[in-house]
């Protein structure tokens, strides 16, 4: 019997983190750009509800698949078991940095 593969995504959506589980990940057709199909999330009989969870819910309540650009995406990994969905902000990830761009630090380009 085959095991379902699970993949957590992080990635940066809107100045923040948002940290997906789905059953699908690949290349997409669209140049540039990452699919995630089969979104999962907490089960409903869990007593603790997490708002960002909620609200990441109501987000891809009725997508289908999404297309991430390769540059906002942070890691994928393939886990045994499923977390919690949730949106961090990007100082929150934990060992994982960001790759030093844009004009953040101040200093104006030449």
């Amino acid at each position: 019997m085959e095991e379902s593969r699970l993949f957590k995504i992080s990635y940066y959506n809107q100045d923040k983190v948002y940290e997906l589980f789905a059953k699908q990940v690949y290349e997409s057709d669209l140049y540039g750009f990452l699919t995630i199909e089969e979104i999962v999330f907490g089960s409903q009989s869990e007593l603790v509800i997490d708002p960002s969870e909620e609200k990441l819910k109501a987000e891809f309540n009725s997508v289908k698949r999404s297309f991430i650009p390769m540059h906002a995406v942070i890691r994928i990994d393939e886990v045994k078991e499923q977390g919690m969905c949730k949106i961090k902000d990007p100082g929150n990830t934990g060992n994982v940095s960001s790759f030093p761009g844009g004009n953040k630090g101040g200093r104006d380009r030449v």
